[in-house]
């Protein structure tokens, strides 16, 4: 079956890291993705800006370039960068703004409601999050004024689950990704969100795991096999992401 990765990382020795709270990752590169996915019919997928890259977009393009058109990228911008830097992110492949809350690199609501809207109006780019459901609440506000976003990790934690939901039915999309970082069942969360929006669920690995209780393993692809029918699983597994992303370029690889 077809799959978009809607959440990876790619973590380049060639370019510099900034420790998160002590953390350093281990090295992951475009080849070490490669590998690991190998048996998969892989056909894109999502790098998604970690913690530790801070604002630097050069491994981002680096990894963009090696694993070609069918990949696009979800970056983490200071409010400072300006309206070029941003459309030729959008050309080398950029498709999203990443908030990161979890590990405390953002907290400015003012700026981040502005920056949303900001990179959505010059190239329709949508808004991830990194949070945890039990701060959704008081985030919600924010949220639903936003054009387009997503939350990783299926929200990652039971308390605040209801927050999530609400934000589903207002047309957020959700990561189905990070199933050894949640709290809570993983098959019934899936179905929660299949039943409010069945387009809502967005497939990925989230490797290589960094910091992740349990790291991913094909099981977790299967979950979704098992857990739903052929077509919605592709929904899920593929078309998506696809069109959340806006892909066109797609091939398997």
């Amino acid at each position: 079956m077809k799959l978009f990765d809607a959440h990876l990382h790619i973590i380049d020795p060639r370019f510099a890291l900034q420790p998160n709270n002590g953390y350093l990752p281990d090295p992951f590169t475009c080849a070490d993705y490669h590998a690991r996915m190998k048996n998969y019919d892989l056909c894109g997928g999502a790098v998604v800006s970690a913690s530790f890259q801070g604002n630097d977009q050069n491994y981002l393009l680096d990894a963009l370039q090696v694993l070609g058109p069918s990949f696009v990228g979800v970056t983490q911008l200071a409010d400072t960068a300006t309206d070029d830097e941003i459309m030729r992110l959008n050309t080398a492949g950029v498709r999203a703004i990443r908030f990161d809350f979890k590990r405390g690199v953002f907290q400015n609501l003012s700026n981040l409601e502005a920056m949303a809207l900001r990179v959505y109006e010059l190239c329709g780019w949508h808004a991830e999050f990194y949070v945890e459901a039990i701060h959704l609440n008081e985030l919600y506000n924010t949220l639903i004024r936003l054009p387009a976003i997503s939350i990783d990790h299926l929200g990652l934690t039971k308390v605040g689950f209801e927050s999530l939901l609400k934000l589903v039915d207002k047309g957020a999309k959700v990561k189905a990704s990070g199933f050894g970082r949640v709290d809570f069942n993983v098959n019934n969360a899936l179905k929660q969100i299949f039943s409010i929006n069945p387009q809502a669920l967005m497939f990925a690995t989230d490797l290589p795991s960094t910091r992740a209780q349990r790291i991913y393993c094909d099981d977790d692809f299967n979950l979704v096999l098992n857990a739903f029918s052929n077509d919605m699983a592709q929904n899920i597994l593929y078309n998506n992401a696809v069109e959340f992303y806006n892909v066109t370029n797609l091939s398997t690889t």
